[in-house]
């Protein structure tokens, strides 16, 4: 999504120095964390010409319908998806799931504003959430067991900022700790939770045999 940067921008450094854990290494009891899932689907998406990316088609589905199932289909809950651009579309391509829907009306500012809008709606519900794992709209290809992972990762203490890595590369989607939802409910610019996931030192990526957190929707082509 325009001015939503994503795991498959070829210019972005490929780990950031970060740790990279592999499933088989964690250890120790897990717990049951809550982690509520925010799913952005706000942007322009000017690179993909006059349509809307999160709308084009994926094996009969809209693109952010794929999204949306992805975090439906593992143990992320609540799903907030935040809408934006064309709201009233991308909310009709979600219709019949379990999602709920937030619209971020400054959009056009970048995805700090959606990212903003998503913690503040988790942090209103009922559910009272340990982490929240932060997904993009424009990613259809991302596995549920890769979700499952990052949750699982959190709950046996891997860090408290893990973004999912495939072929030692950082991608998306990102699971944040709730002390990090003061700061992301407040970050300003078009950088979202990157600076916390780069800066802090409990940050870590997990390997996950998933191409799917590389591969994000920007020209026709990408689908």
């Amino acid at each position: 999504m325009t001015g939503e940067p994503s795991a498959g921008d070829s210019e972005r450094p490929a780990t950031g120095d970060l740790p990279i854990l592999e499933p088989a290494a964690l250890s120790g009891e897990s717990g049951s964390p809550t982690v509520a899932g925010v799913l952005l689907a706000a942007g322009t998406s000017t690179r993909f010409g006059a349509a809307n990316k999160l709308l084009a088609t994926v094996d009969g589905e809209p693109v952010v319908r794929h999204a949306a199932r992805t975090l439906l289909e593992s143990d992320v809950d609540p799903v907030v998806v935040v809408l934006g651009h064309e709201a009233d579309r991308v909310r009709a391509a979600l219709e019949g799931l379990s999602v709920e829907t937030v619209v971020n009306e400054a959009y056009d500012t970048g995805q700090a504003s959606s990212l903003r809008a998503g913690v503040r709606a988790v942090r209103r519900h009922d559910v009272d959430p340990d982490a929240a794992l932060v997904a993009l709209g424009d990613m259809p290809f991302v596995s549920p067991t890769t979700i499952d992972a990052l949750v699982t990762a959190y709950a046996a203490d891997a860090g408290d900022a893990i973004a999912a890595a495939f072929d030692g590369s950082r991608g998306n989607p990102v699971l944040f700790d709730e002390r990090f939802f003061d700061v992301l409910a407040d970050v300003d610019g078009d950088i979202g939770g990157r600076e916390i996931l780069l800066e802090d030192d409990a940050s870590v990526l997990l390997s996950v045999d998933d191409p799917g957190v590389r591969r994000d929707i920007d020209v026709p082509e990408d689908l």
